[in-house]
């Protein structure tokens, strides 16, 4: 068994750290790490969440924020609030329910997810629990007939775009994961693989690291979902993607999982905002734990968070009743943090907001 523990009652819990250290009662080591564990020495992972630190506010006072708005679009789908849930793999090791679970907190919450390929559940089955706005996200790969069927399938239950993850060529060193394997349990598998790689066989997806952009124009020729590139760090790849396409750029390094020593997610976006220059909306993925991280991202010119880790612990730790409850603590907090930063609408943010921290 890889839940070790009933779900916990989150009602009590404030903070991303408590809800990590409740899922880490309940789970496996290999399934914690899987979850915990960056690349290398994880000096990005940590610098994800150190970033926002750079930032301080300079709030505008004596202004009626008593009609504020969280509400937002992505994609022109209408969500509650500028906070979406990040795809990520094998959610089936932290809450027997997995990407269902995580759907339907969505869905309570009004807000959008994405679907990875790795998923323990299928697109099918997370198409028909969500009543949110889903998106894709396939690894790049040689089968291109079988890259071709996902699109499709994905496009018959209902999701409104195709994510492609470009970060990863190859799968980053994780040294955590290689001392502590993760292993499925029995019924449990990588539902959205090929039918060779739905149990763990030693073998990953192969082809991306042949990939160019003319691969992106191909896959985007094949379906009718819109274009998402999640994986962007430099304002040149950002321009490339809006030439080939993209409708979403997601600026992103995997979350400290694929080349330690990249620079911040939070520290690449300004420079992405610029070079998109409004072609297409920009969203951040990296190191969000508090609402006054989502107003950061916001007002360095992002239009929508994901959340990745915060939410994975949330599923370990209370299965869907935890997601419900981060996402609404999340909400609560952006909420007030705009309150008292003179804030009346997540459109109408801006860099006047901010400062940059001084050097210590």
């Amino acid at each position: 068994m890889t839940i070790v523990r009933d779900r916990v009652d989150v009602s009590n819990l404030l903070t991303v750290p408590e809800f990590q250290a409740a899922a880490k009662e309940r789970l496996t080591p290999g399934a914690y790490v899987y979850v915990a564990g960056g690349a290398g020495d994880e000096r990005t992972m940590r610098d994800n969440i150190d970033a926002f630190a750079r930032w301080r506010f300079v709030p505008r006072v004596l202004v009626d924020t008593s009609g504020r708005s969280l509400a937002t679009t992505i994609l022109g789908r209408h969500v509650a609030m500028p906070i979406g849930i990040a795809p990520f793999a094998l959610q089936c090791l932290l809450d027997p329910e997995g990407e269902v679970a995580m759907a339907r907190a969505a869905t309570t919450a009004k807000t959008f997810m994405a679907l990875s390929m790795g998923a323990n559940r299928t697109i099918e089955d997370v198409g028909a629990a969500a009543g949110c706005p889903l998106w894709f996200q396939p690894y790049l790969f040689d089968d291109h007939a079988y890259m071709r069927e996902l699109a499709r399938r994905a496009e018959a239950a209902g999701f409104i775009a195709l994510c492609l993850t470009v970060d990863s060529p190859v799968s980053g060193r994780r040294d955590g994961a290689l001392r502590v394997p993760v292993t499925l349990p029995d019924g449990v598998t990588w539902a959205n693989m090929p039918p060779e790689l739905r149990r763990p066989t030693g073998k990953w997806l192969s082809g991306g690291d042949a990939w160019t952009w003319k691969d992106v124009d191909r896959i985007r020729s094949e379906t009718k979902l819109a274009l998402v590139i999640k994986g962007v760090l430099s304002a040149d790849d950002a321009v490339l993607a809006v030439e080939h396409g993209a409708r979403v750029v997601v600026v992103s390094n995997h979350g400290g999982r694929q080349l330690d020593d990249s620079i911040a997610s939070l520290d690449a976006l300004p420079a992405v905002v610029d070079a998109v220059a409004g072609r297409a909306e920009v969203v951040l993925d990296g190191g969000v734990r508090r609402g006054i991280d989502v107003l950061k991202a916001l007002a360095l010119g992002a239009r929508a968070v994901l959340i990745g880790r915060a939410a994975a612990w949330a599923l370990a730790a209370g299965g869907q009743a935890g997601v419900e409850r981060i996402l609404e603590l999340l909400r609560v907090e952006l909420s007030v943090a705009m309150a008292i930063a003179g804030v009346t609408s997540v459109e109408r943010v801006d860099r006047k907001i901010l400062t940059r921290a001084m050097d210590r």
